[in-house]
């Protein structure tokens, strides 16, 4: 079935509620050009509703699983775009990439994981002076920020 021939019954609000998101984020996602503003059903002037179908459903959902993944709006757009060129190695590269956005968090966290469980056991092993977490939190603050 074409999309086109695709019956549209739902309006905005029922989009929302299937893609589990508010209305403004639709129409948010609308303006960045992510998901299709369909015509208003009726006549011309009218003020009809605007209709929305599962593939939109889709869309949405699609949106929604792929920002879980940490992909920004632009590179879910590119994905997007992707689909419709079946442009595979470009859609590996931009999954590899994210991947590698992922292992350094992983790796960032590993080691502040690290240091709080290091902090943990001094402050357990000792009972007088101060508290080895909060000491070292209060000097953190001593030091430059790191550049992001």
């Amino acid at each position: 079935m074409v999309r086109s021939q695709a019956p549209r019954a739902m309006t905005i609000a029922g989009l929302a509620k299937a893609g589990g998101v508010g209305v403004e984020t639709v129409r948010y996602y609308q303006r960045r050009g992510l998901l299709e503003t369909p015509e208003r059903a009726g006549s011309v002037g009218s003020g009809g509703v605007r209709r929305y179908g599962e593939a939109d459903v889709r869309r949405l959902q699609f949106i929604r699983t792929a920002q879980a993944a940490g992909f920004t709006l632009e590179q879910i757009s590119e994905l997007l775009a992707l689909d419709a060129t079946d442009d595979r190695p470009r859609a590996r590269e931009l999954a590899q990439e994210r991947i590698a956005e992922l292992d350094a968090r992983i790796a960032e966290l590993q080691a502040a994981r690290s240091a709080l469980a290091r902090l943990a056991h001094d402050c357990a092993e000792g009972s007088s002076g101060p508290c080895p977490i909060i000491s070292a939190f209060e000097h953190a603050s001593d030091k430059p920020a790191r550049p992001t």
